[in-house]
């Protein structure tokens, strides 16, 4: 069935870098927009970054510059290199991807980074 499974998350340094990954299952993976999102206990879940189906990429603010979103469609699965990391990036971070032409939207269950010295 349609599965989104992350992983790569973990624990570094500030200034550090990590790379998540996703990899997805029973969906037409080509098809789909897909995304990283990130929640912290308190705060709005927020939307880090999209990789289109076409490869066009958008970024939250707060990372653009620092942060890389990559798919691999051979692969079915979206990247997310995250650079010069900061406290303030430590969250759970979720994949998604929606299909415009089912309008279906899938996520994974979530992979944690923490960020501390």
């Amino acid at each position: 069935q349609e599965q989104l499974v992350e992983s790569g998350g973990g624990l570094v340094q500030p200034g550090g870098s990590l790379r998540l990954s996703c990899a997805a299952s029973g969906i037409l993976f080509r098809r789909y927009d897909m995304g990283w999102y990130r929640q912290t206990p308190g705060k709005q879940r927020e939307l880090v970054a999209v990789i289109a189906s076409g490869g066009r990429t958008t970024y939250a603010t707060s990372v653009k510059g620092r942060f890389t979103i990559s798919r691999d469609n051979a692969k079915n699965s979206v990247y997310l290199q995250m650079n010069s990391l900061k406290p303030e990036d430590t969250a759970v971070y979720y994949c998604t991807g929606n299909s415009s032409y089912t309008g279906r939207t899938y996520w994974g269950q979530g992979t944690q980074v923490t960020v501390s010295s």
